[in-house]
């Protein structure tokens, strides 16, 4: 090992500036420095229950360092950490890094072990009222807000990207949160060199700062868009599931819960919206309630997202961009859903046949990247070969007995949870398929 100790060093915050300052270390030799700017207007919160959120935010953020070089112990120098934080942490780690485990050929098994400085945390109060929606690019979030937004005082809220996201942010036209992170600069140029690099949980770094937002905001439910397909390994390594989407999956969520219920009672809360629900069937919905609204403001496709990357677009060459283009292929025109491919038919792309192949379980493995169930993909499929016969090349079973439209379990507010229902009820009653 080239480090023996990853330090979580301190965290900072300076609200004149609007500023958290995340530090982590490796040896006291190899420093790290990552920003959260927090640009929107407070409310009069508690200290210490923003404090508590900023811990859990510098904790998780550290992923992205810690996984450089994995060095084989972890020492606190700031924040504390009880037995049942350090519980959540190790596991959020762990399988949280499980694609990035197999892409460096490590041991899927490798144990992340935090040391407990504390007793026990006592419990503190947020005083929010009201929904905050994260809002990342794609037609998740987007169907989420619109059923949300009939029935609910919502506001949303983004990380990163503000130039791509500015116009759907004023197509959607809800008070709005920004938040800018930056991650240290050194990271990307020791990836060039020795240190390790690979996916990190991701959607764990953004409940912790939607957790931040919540407080500031003075919201009391942090909402987000994960589906029910993202419980679904990617693939198996060394006889463990490796799934790319573990910290968007229902098992995530509910350890999540579990910790802001540790935390702060029932004062803060995370949730997905649409956990019962299938990505086809999603699909079905967005292009019932919001294709036509977004078409030239949305994107799900991945490189629209990257660091040089300033507007929104679609490769046309990524499993995402495939799987929306099969997904949405049933329910939308052929020449409005092409249109955003610049006139392309994904479905019919010779260099996307392998691609499909894996998403429908026929060759391979699924994508590393955040598509739907085999299944689901099938079901697709199915509906896309009535409106083009040529696709009836992809030769797969799908189980009789399989329904994309059924709702599965939930974590949400039963209130909620109604609204979802009703919205599905109506659309199945109104477009049967």
């Amino acid at each position: 090992m080239k480090y023996q100790q990853f330090i979580f060093k301190n965290y900072h915050f300076e609200p004149q500036q609007k500023l958290l300052t995340l530090s982590y270390s490796y040896d006291n030799q190899l420093d790290f420095t990552e920003t959260y700017r927090f640009d929107f207007d407070y409310v009069d919160y508690e200290a210490k229950v923003l404090d508590r959120a900023l811990q859990m935010l510098f904790f998780v953020a550290g992923v992205s360092y810690y996984k450089a070089y994995v060095a084989p112990n972890i020492s606190i120098e700031a924040g504390d950490i009880d037995e049942q934080t350090a519980t959540f942490l190790a596991k959020t780690y762990q399988k949280g890094l499980g694609e990035f485990w197999y892409v460096n050929k490590l041991d899927p098994r490798t144990l992340v072990s935090f040391p407990v400085n504390s007793q026990s945390l006592a419990t503190v109060s947020s005083k929010g009222t009201g929904l905050l929606v994260g809002v990342g690019g794609g037609k998740d979030s987007l169907v989420t807000v619109e059923l949300l937004r009939q029935n609910q005082p919502i506001a949303t809220w983004s990380l990163n990207h503000r130039s791509q996201l500015a116009p759907l942010v004023e197509r959607i036209g809800l008070p709005h949160l920004w938040v800018e992170r930056e991650w240290d600069a050194k990271l990307q140029e020791l990836n060039s060199q020795d240190a390790m690099n690979g996916h990190v949980p991701i959607s764990a770094i953004f409940a912790c700062v939607g957790s931040v937002v919540a407080v500031l905001s003075g919201k009391q439910q942090v909402v987000v868009s994960n589906e029910q397909s993202a419980n679904e390994p990617t693939l198996q390594y060394q006889g463990v599931d490796i799934n790319h989407q573990y910290s968007k999956s229902q098992e995530f969520e509910q350890d999540y819960q579990a910790y802001l219920q540790h935390n702060f009672g029932d004062s803060l809360q995370y949730y997905s919206f649409l956990r019962p629900l299938s990505e086809l069937l999603i699909a079905r919905l967005f292009a019932k309630i919001g294709f036509a609204k977004y078409a030239d403001v949305f994107s799900s496709c991945n490189r629209a997202f990257v660091h040089t990357s300033d507007h929104m677009w679609w490769c046309g060459e990524c499993p995402k961009c495939a799987f929306v283009f099969l997904v949405l292929t049933p329910f939308v025109a052929r020449a409005e859903l092409g249109a955003l491919w610049g006139g392309k038919n994904l479905l019919l792309d010779p260099q996307l046949e392998q691609t499909y192949e894996q998403l429908l379980g026929i060759a391979g493995d699924k994508p590393l990247d955040c598509v739907g169930e085999v299944k689901e993909s099938r079901a697709a499929m199915r509906l896309g070969q009535a409106i083009y016969p040529e696709l009836t090349k992809y030769d797969f079973e799908l189980p009789a007995d399989y329904d994309y439209t059924a709702l599965a379990s939930h974590h949400m507010p039963e209130e909620l949870h109604k609204i979802l229902v009703d919205a599905v009820t109506t659309l199945l009653a109104a477009q049967p398929e």
